[in-house]
């Protein structure tokens, strides 16, 4: 090992003085386990969990170490590779708000004593360095929606917190769930016992929102820088889980479970400060409205959206939501899910979104599945290109999409979002702000998995398929 990879390593272990007061503060909790928990690809925390015991060495490097690429799609590494080890970022650590036996915290992946090329927690640092480098700090906030769900006597999935039961389980209905305040406070066992723990984290939960499909959920709590935010969302998502099995539920991410249901999506909402005026919304104009550095973000993420929409639509299932009706539709036919690569003020049916009570610029396009630090990475460096390169994105399309033909639509410019997983990843496979936001390594890995996503569902033979063709023909 160069002296160069010692100091690099060295200098991201925790201080010694951080490490001495964190291990009081668990031990005072009466903590017996830390999860040091790395990410991978998909977003998805791993871990070995360490006694409390060993927490010095965990922060010291001399933790559990991982064969990151024998598990997490990574196959440029092979058998022979040496393993990853994951370097714990104390600034992330929490007592978990379910069981106070175990602490968890956020690391970062080193391989061959320097940062590890397949880290998506990685990348996002990276990127928001080189906001920093350009004089900006990039905050956000994501809107989580779920549904609820539980086994019947017969073992079939069903909504959670359906009171009115039929033969058919995840069937579709007409009636909107949203909103209800009946279904709220038949929720209210579950909700309150999420709110109790976010309570406890400190997120400044503001509300919790009956969706519209029946046991679907949204949470609101306060924004944050994106690294933050980042691991708030992928803890969430761990939280919720847990929470759900000491209830006798579980909890389902995925964008949209059966055509009747409304989609399930994570609207992602960023804005950006100055760094020598922090608190300064840049997306502000100093005279009311939306800056020049808003709409030159806004540009950017237009021009980058399909790319974009590869990682915050993360699945072959993310694009059944990105329609305009759909047949049998709970509450209607009209999904409010965005369709076109567009930007409009308080226009639900675009892309992105001007709130009319929030300077940030709202993302619907994004579903709970997605890879947070991946999607704020790409997130951050498309707004950076956009406010650097002064993109135009145009007048904001304030009308309807889902009313306007193709023709209207091609006359003022807007182009559809990906309508598959594969049309999104093609875009992405071409985007070179892309693979420079992830990494060659990263991004190359991500594109062959997705592929492979995409043809194995391809192959499948479908229930629809066969009841679609096998007599007809």
């Amino acid at each position: 090992m160069s002296t160069a990879d010692q100091t690099l390593l060295s200098a991201a272990l925790p201080a010694a003085e951080s490490v001495e007061a964190a291990r009081a503060k668990l031990a005072e909790a009466g903590v017996q386990y830390v999860l040091s928990c790395w990410i991978d690809l998909l977003g998805v925390p791993k871990t070995k969990p360490v006694p409390l015991s060993r927490f010095e060495e965990l922060c010291a490097g001399r933790g559990p170490q991982f064969a990151v690429h024998s598990i997490s799609m990574v196959p440029e590494l092979g058998p022979a590779d040496p393993d990853q080890l994951p370097i714990p970022d104390l600034d992330s650590l929490v007592v978990c708000p379910w069981d106070d036996r175990y602490a968890w915290v956020f690391a970062d992946l080193y391989f061959c004593n320097q940062p590890y090329s397949v880290c998506p927690r990685g990348a996002l640092k990276r990127q928001l360095a080189r906001a920093a480098d350009a004089g900006y700090r990039v905050l956000a906030g994501i809107e989580p929606e779920f549904i609820a769900m539980r086994y019947d006597d017969a073992g079939h999935p069903i909504k959670a917190m359906d009171d009115d039961p039929r033969d058919a389980p995840l069937r579709p209905r007409r009636q909107a769930f949203g909103y209800d305040a009946e279904f709220s406070l038949n929720s209210m066992d579950f909700l309150d016992a999420v709110a109790r723990a976010l309570e406890r984290l400190g997120w400044g939960l503001s509300n919790l929102v009956a969706e519209g499909a029946y046991s679907q959920f949204e949470l609101d709590f306060g924004h944050a820088d994106a690294l933050t935010t980042a691991d708030r969302f992928t803890f969430l998502r761990v939280l919720l889980k847990e929470i759900a099995k000491q209830h006798g539920m579980f909890v389902t991410f995925m964008a949209k479970p059966t055509q009747g249901d409304w989609r399930s999506g994570a609207h992602v909402n960023h804005s950006i400060e100055a760094l020598a005026r922090p608190g300064e919304n840049l997306f502000k104009a100093e005279r009311g409205g939306w800056s020049s550095v808003a709409l030159g973000a806004v540009g950017g993420i237009i021009r980058h959206a399909p790319a974009l929409t590869a990682i915050t639509c993360s699945t072959v299932n993310s694009y059944k939501g990105l329609i305009a009706r759909a047949r049998g539709f709970e509450g209607g036919t009209v999904t409010w899910a965005p369709t076109h690569s567009a930007y409009g003020a308080n226009n639900r049916s675009t892309m992105l979104r001007l709130p009319q009570a929030r300077w940030a610029i709202e993302n619907r396009a994004a579903d709970m599945c997605m890879n947070a630090y991946l999607a704020l990475a790409m997130t951050s460096a498309a707004s950076l290109a956009g406010i650097e390169q002064e993109i135009d994105p145009g007048p904001p399309v304030n009308a309807n999409v889902y009313n306007m033909s193709a023709a209207e639509l091609s006359n003022i410019g807007i182009e559809r979002l990906p309508t598959t997983l594969e049309e999104a990843v093609a875009a992405f496979d071409a985007d070179e702000l892309a693979a420079e936001t992830l990494g060659q390594t990263m991004h190359e890995c991500y594109s062959r998995y997705k592929h492979d996503e995409w043809e194995r569902f391809h192959e499948h033979i479908s229930d629809w398929e066969r009841a679609e063709y096998l007599r007809f023909y």
